[in-house]
């Protein structure tokens, strides 16, 4: 029989006593063991790598006790005990995220709940907890030693606006709970356990009691009619050619979306309510006023750079990379950049104009991604004066995607060696009238 025991520092219950009492076997981090009464004949195994220890759990001939922090079937030992086939009996503690919210005097029902463990605890586990708090108003983020401490994520929160917590060796004589508020906190050495919440101010209590915890699933509808946005001129990327794009850029908490050209931002709203992190990239000031407007009104949080591309996108090298890319805008300079310097995962291009088609193939060919393309022509219901429906046009748009293939484990939008790379051509504009037509796949 294995029983697992998960810890808080308080006092243990009866079940947990009576099952490290029996215990012939004992297997916990050594400040578990050190905080319970192991009995003088049972055998101390301190947990170094889990794999090892776990063998000898699992080869005793006897009752064995595991000792874990909180509770330990939330992103705990339980699941790797229960892949190699045993059935433990689990008595569990409170789990560090309730305590350290407990800590703050905050609910955390309305929190998305985030773990930057993984296989090397780096790159691609932190990235994709990074981008699902800085999407969401209310994070916690279970950290690991390495390059997915406290510090990767806490500068970025910072920018961000958010209220930044660590709460670390929780329930020990030396908890901690510190707020951060300068980025020297990112370069302060943390003691593990720890757990980071990140908490926006305005949003620190939802108005209401949520159904799920985090974030809540796909939206009620996507790809929406025009008339949800405010936009200028038409400069909005018409609902049948957002749909398509949606499906290649494959928006989802954990992912980073940039929208390029975004004029109305409806693209990076789109994918913001799909739980993605957007950022719209803008030139025009009123645009980026716009896209606020709009973001605030579908109640998604969407960051907004203005700026002339490429250069507003070189800037961001040492942000957050993008793991996918929407083109409303550019010229093949700004893709160019974009794709050498950021490499994401997905890139999508929406051309008005039939003589970029070739050249912008090639060009997100070159980059290393498998391209494939589709016009889109649509034509909707329009009722005539006399009742009858007619078929109007929408003028054709080409959409262009890419996808990358799978290179290895290193951190989305970066080179194997983490490098970004250095701009080899003239920064360039978005300013020719081409480009303003193509912006959002209009013309």
């Amino acid at each position: 029989m294995i029983t697992v025991i998960g810890l808080d520092g308080g006092r243990l219950g009866e079940q947990a006593t009576a099952a490290l009492q029996t215990a012939t076997c004992v297997a916990g981090a050594r400040r578990h063991l050190d905080a319970v009464d192991v009995p003088e004949n049972a055998r101390r195994i301190p947990m170094g790598g889990l794999d090892p220890v776990l063998d000898q759990v699992m080869a005793w001939d006897g009752p064995v006790a595991v000792l874990a922090s909180g509770d330990p079937g939330f992103f705990g030992v339980i699941r790797a005990l229960r892949a190699r086939g045993a059935r433990p009996r689990v008595v569990p503690a409170v789990s560090s995220v309730a305590t350290a919210f407990a800590r703050i005097g905050l609910p955390w029902d309305d929190a998305v709940i985030l773990s930057a463990h993984g296989r090397a605890a780096s790159g691609r586990s932190a990235h994709r907890a990074l981008a699902a708090a800085l999407a969401h108003p209310k994070a916690a983020i279970l950290t690991a030693p390495g390059s997915a401490e406290p510090g990767t994520f806490i500068p970025e929160l910072l920018r961000a606006g958010r209220e930044v917590y660590v709460a670390q060796r929780l329930g020990a004589d030396d908890e901690e709970v510190a707020r951060v508020e300068h980025d020297v906190g990112a370069g302060r050495t943390w003691a593990h356990p720890n757990v980071l919440l990140a908490v926006d101010p305005r949003h620190a209590v939802a108005p209401s009691m949520t159904w799920m915890p985090g974030h809540h699933g796909a939206p009620d509808g996507w790809a929406l009619p025009e008339g949800e946005f405010s936009h200028r001129e038409s400069m909005i990327t018409k609902a049948e050619v957002r749909a398509f794009a949606l499906a290649h850029l494959a928006p989802r908490p954990g992912t980073v979306v940039w929208d390029v050209g975004a004029g109305s931002g409806s693209v990076a709203i789109e994918c913001a309510r799909f739980g993605a992190y957007a950022v719209a990239f803008e030139k025009n000031t009123g645009d980026c006023a716009r896209i606020r407007r709009n973001a605030r009104a579908h109640g998604v949080r969407v960051e907004v750079s203005e700026g002339h591309a490429p250069a507003s996108l070189r800037d961001r090298a040492d942000r957050p990379a993008p793991d996918a890319i929407f083109f409303g805008g550019g010229d093949d300079t700004v893709i160019a950049e974009a794709l050498r310097h950021h490499q994401p995962e997905r890139v999508v291009a929406a051309l008005a104009s039939v003589d970029r088609v070739r050249p912008v193939h090639d060009l997100i060919a070159a980059s290393g991604y498998g391209v494939s393309g589709t016009q889109i022509q649509a034509s909707r219901l329009a009722p005539l004066p006399n009742g009858s429906l007619r078929f109007a046009a929408v003028n054709p748009v080409t959409l262009l995607w890419g996808l990358r293939p799978h290179a290895g484990e290193g951190e989305s939008g970066r080179a194997a060696d983490g490098t970004a790379g250095r701009p080899a051509r003239a920064e360039g504009t978005a300013d020719h009238p081409e480009q303003q037509r193509e912006r959002e796949g209009t013309t």
